[in-house]
């Protein structure tokens, strides 16, 4: 028997009013995650990715339109107040985005920033919220936390400033964690140790997370389930492993392979994407792909593919998906 979905996500759309027209960032995106799972999702810059998680903690711009639905533990988001919305957020719904220097704030030491939401949302008096504050940073492997808890923001490296903001996304235990590109901007032995940092955290607290990225490898072992976007829709969703195992979508394949191999000899031309994503304020017919799709054809260009799902509840939106081999091999 399935568990009862965390968070459910039904044909959510949402469009940015532009001077040329609406910009329809998310279009008729479904998804669902229950308690303690994870799930990536993966896109290159200006696939959605990051609107749809900005849609699930409403944080939109001024002027942005939703249509659909959204239910975190059977309340719809999409008609909380803002008092409600406030109280979720940070409490049970938190996140960590891409940049630290522009969440947290330069001009409040770290200590007061994670005693802050600690007081705000769990009723902590401040000499318990800032003594919590402390073993919260330690939990997050920043060295001599005491010391650090009375710096500010810019005394410290930007892998640090990333620790401290999910220090404060985990001050309140939240039940889903929204990771928006957390490792941007870090060089890759500290991307690699937030990753695994966030990936400890959430199964020693049972806790639901949402890792954005545009990488796949970053997912790899990661994530439980992963959705792939471009566009603003979701092309594939899987499992992992069963993603890995076999895509069935050419654009997860050239996601794919654009990912450096370490096994590739010197000077090996790293593989992209031809072309460009298309125009999110001018809707063409037919599979958003399509252009840059190897495998494209007549059908591709004139029918947008429906998201549908094999027996083995893996989901795909094409006309033409990529051969199952795995199937064989069972």
């Amino acid at each position: 028997m399935s568990e009862t979905p965390l968070l459910e996500i039904e044909d959510l759309a949402v469009a940015l009013p532009t001077e040329r027209g609406p910009l329809r960032a998310v279009s008729g995106v479904s998804l669902s995650l229950a308690p303690s799972r994870s799930l990536g999702i993966v896109g290159e810059s200006g696939s959605g990715k990051t609107m749809l998680a900005r849609a699930i903690l409403r944080l939109l711009p001024p002027g942005a339109r939703l249509a659909g639905a959204i239910r975190f533990d059977g309340r719809d988001l999409l008609r909380l107040s803002r008092r409600d919305l406030r109280r979720l957020r940070g409490r049970e719904l938190a996140a960590v985005f891409q940049d630290p220097m522009t969440s947290l704030n330069p001009v409040l030491s770290i200590g007061s920033q994670i005693a802050e939401a600690l007081t705000e949302h769990m009723g902590l008096a401040a000499r318990a919220a800032m003594a919590r504050a402390v073993a919260l940073l330690a939990e997050v492997g920043i060295p001599e936390p005491e010391r650090r808890a009375h710096q500010f923001p810019h005394q410290l490296s930007g892998g640090m400033r990333q620790r401290v903001a999910i220090a404060i996304a985990l001050s309140c235990e939240p039940r889903l964690l929204i990771a928006d590109e957390p490792t941007t901007a870090l060089d890759v032995t500290v991307q690699a140790q937030i990753l695994d940092l966030l990936a400890r955290e959430r199964q020693k607290r049972h806790m639901a997370m949402i890792l954005i990225t545009h990488d796949l490898g970053v997912v790899a072992g990661r994530t439980d389930d992963v959705a792939v976007m471009y566009a603003g829709r979701i092309v594939e969703r899987a499992s992992t492993r069963a993603l890995f195992r076999q895509m069935r979508s050419p654009y997860a394949e050239a996601l794919m392979a654009a990912i450096p191999r370490l096994d590739a000899p010197p000077h090996t031309r790293l593989s992209a994407i031809a072309g460009s994503p298309p125009d999110p304020t001018r809707p063409t017919p037919g599979c958003p792909f399509s252009p840059r799709c190897r495998y494209a054809r007549e059908r591709c260009r004139s029918e947008a593919p429906p998201l549908s799902a094999d027996s083995r509840d893996h989901h795909y939106a094409c006309w033409f998906p990529l051969p199952d081999r795995s199937r064989a091999e069972v």
